[in-house]
């Protein structure tokens, strides 16, 4: 099975009976991660099935290419955004695909790595890019931008109901540089009460305006379902309730 390796991947039965693999077929794997569902695709689809794995995280890019290596050129792995999936098809030799999956969430490997601080679980550096070589950190947005614009972030990509005295807080107390110096700030100031924890729907807030996850979704979206042979699928596994609209409101458009 795909998932030996010891990493079981969400919904692994459930993605390979919807995308069906079968010899000959080309997949797109938009998010590998640690490469568990794309290993199933290429045991499923062997001998001559192909898949192009990306992945905008360099690292699990690289770990997802050694783990795969031993399927040799049935699968590339490419470290991009998937919203750039159609220039990584045509720069590798891909038309269109029998199947394409979009595997939204963090992955176990991603939130328990401190170093690359999408958890508040254990101290690390307050970053939360995808692409540690890319663009700003979470760091960066709390502690430069005005108290409106980190309520608004809070808002609309935590609906954090408190996002407004929360950002005041944070400004007038700021800097932040570590995820636990922000998550027991959080705590200490936060009015909810709860098994869930304060800083939760803040940390998901800032992950996704560090790496502009919605604009990315979108995008993805919209570019799969031109990629897709007649009759081709696509899976889509989406973890917060901000991706789950995104995605029937897609499903709606198209079903117009």
């Amino acid at each position: 099975m795909g998932h030996t390796s010891g990493h079981i991947p969400v919904l692994y039965d459930e993605v390979l009976s919807f995308l069906a693999p079968k010899p000959g077929g080309s997949y797109l794997d938009c998010t590998v991660g640690a490469g568990g569902h794309t290993a199933g695709i290429l045991e499923q689809s062997a001998p001559s099935g192909r898949v192009l794995a990306l992945d905008r995280d360099p690292e699990a890019a690289e770990f997802a290419r050694r783990r795969l290596a031993h399927f040799g050129e049935r699968v590339i792995v490419v470290n991009v955004n998937y919203a750039d999936m159609a220039d990584a098809a045509s720069s590798h030799g891909f038309d269109k695909f029998d199947g394409i999956l979009m595997d939204l969430g963090l992955s176990s490997r991603q939130l328990a790595d401190r170093a690359r601080g999408f958890s508040f679980m254990n101290e690390g550096p307050l970053d939360m890019r995808f692409n540690p070589t890319q663009g700003q950190t979470a760091a960066d947005l709390v502690n430069t931008l005005p108290a409106e614009a980190l309520a608004d972030i809070f808002w609309r990509f935590g609906e954090e109901k408190q996002s407004r005295r929360l950002a005041k807080l944070i400004v007038e107390n700021r800097p932040f540089f570590t995820t636990t110096a922000l998550a027991d700030f959080i705590a200490k100031h936060s009015r909810q009460r709860g098994r869930i924890h304060p800083a939760t729907k803040v940390f998901q807030a800032l992950r996704i305006a560090t790496n502009d996850e919605l604009t990315a979704v979108e995008k993805g979206l919209e570019t799969a379902v031109t990629l897709l042979k007649p009759g081709g699928r696509l899976a889509v596994i989406s973890f917060h309730s901000l991706e789950d609209r995104l995605v029937k409101q897609f499903i709606r458009r198209l079903s117009k």
